[in-house]
């Protein structure tokens, strides 16, 4: 069973302010939880994302990418399990690196970047639409497309501020030691 933690927790281990993460909660749509419920996924999401801002990748970038995913997740099914946090569940996994979507981590089963999914599976036991994604206008590839090209985006910016961070860290040592 995975570790659950209180919000106040989940802040300290981040070292972020809990209005700072009450903000990206909000800004990202994610349940608000009570108690000790946040689960290592909740916070391994909130960790990339605190990452990814860290490398100087804009919030509105991410939270393209992060519609994107979630999108992409609806059309494949992936929405399945009821859980009001399905779309993290997967944050933290470490195998198959390069077949998870990078905000929710999901493993798409091919590799990414792939314009190549199995359109149509349906990981539910609901009762299947009137209509297929498609027909309604709902298009996989299209979605595929457009999330790749937003990874692409964030990709170069992390790759064109890494150098900077090194440096960064080089120089941080030297007021740490």
């Amino acid at each position: 069973m995975a570790n659950e933690h209180t919000f106040s927790e989940v802040a300290g281990a981040l070292n972020r302010s809990t209005v700072y993460l009450r903000g990206l909660q909000t800004r990202f749509a994610l349940p608000v939880l009570e108690g000790a419920s946040y689960t290592d996924a909740y916070v391994a999401f909130l960790r990339n994302l605190t990452f990814l801002r860290t490398f100087g990748v804009s919030e509105e970038a991410l939270l393209k990418l992060w519609r994107l995913e979630k999108k992409l997740l609806v059309l494949l099914h992936v929405d399945s399990t009821g859980s009001p946090t399905w779309f993290l569940d997967a944050c933290g996994r470490t195998d198959h690196r390069a077949r998870r979507l990078l905000l929710s981590n999901h493993d798409l089963g091919v590799a990414i970047p792939s314009r190549r999914l199995q359109l149509g599976l349906n990981f539910g036991e609901a009762l299947p639409e009137l209509f297929a994604g498609k027909e309604m206008g709902e298009d996989g590839l299209r979605v595929l497309e457009e999330y790749l090209t937003a990874l692409a985006a964030i990709r170069r910016e992390v790759g064109d501020e890494l150098p900077h961070v090194r440096a960064a860290l080089a120089r941080a040592k030297l007021l740490t030691d």
